[in-house]
């Protein structure tokens, strides 16, 4: 692949978790989150990005987000359930990128605050109209997703290497 090849990352925070007395991990979506997660699906739908590779974080709440979102896409992608998207920190997202195999151009991140919100605005070092301060302002609630364009190949990922050129919210 060339240095010059145009990729996006999506990275999608999973829709709003219920609170019952189970672990973290097993937490489930409360109802606003089934119906968050498939508005999120059809908006990234809307994108016409076409994700190669899904990479969706273990917890209960993700996989049921991601279960619902891909439900609205044309196609779906292909999904891994990465354990280590689950309470990852920033390092953890970067390796994660660093080790995405160059055949793929678009990548999509299924997982979870604050890594998702650290990760965007790290990449970011470049926004297209006012994607930086709308999610600035938001801090990337649940079910909203940021879309992240750079050159080159995953290896290369680091911070300020990309342009925000798209974000959603569900409450836009």
């Amino acid at each position: 692949m060339s240095v010059d090849t145009a990729r996006r990352i999506v990275l999608l925070r999973h829709a709003k978790a219920d609170w019952p007395d189970v672990s973290d991990h097993e937490r489930p979506l409360a109802d606003r989150g089934r119906a968050d997660a498939s508005v999120a699906g059809r908006r990234l739908a809307g994108t016409g990005i076409p994700v190669d590779l899904a990479l969706c974080s273990t917890s209960l709440r993700t996989r049921e987000t991601w279960k619902l979102a891909v439900q609205e896409l044309p196609q779906r992608p292909r999904t891994s359930y990465e354990e280590r998207l689950y309470d990852a920190t920033l390092g953890d997202l970067l390796a994660l990128l660093n080790e995405t195999p160059d055949e793929v151009n678009d990548l999509l991140l299924v997982g979870h605050n604050p890594g998702m919100h650290s990760l965007a605005d790290a990449l970011s070092g470049a926004g297209e109209g006012d994607t930086i301060g709308r999610m600035t302002r938001t801090g990337f609630p649940t079910a909203s997703f940021a879309v992240i364009v750079f050159n080159g190949s995953w290896k290369s990922v680091e911070h300020g290497v990309g342009k925000l050129v798209d974000f959603w919210s569900p409450h836009d």
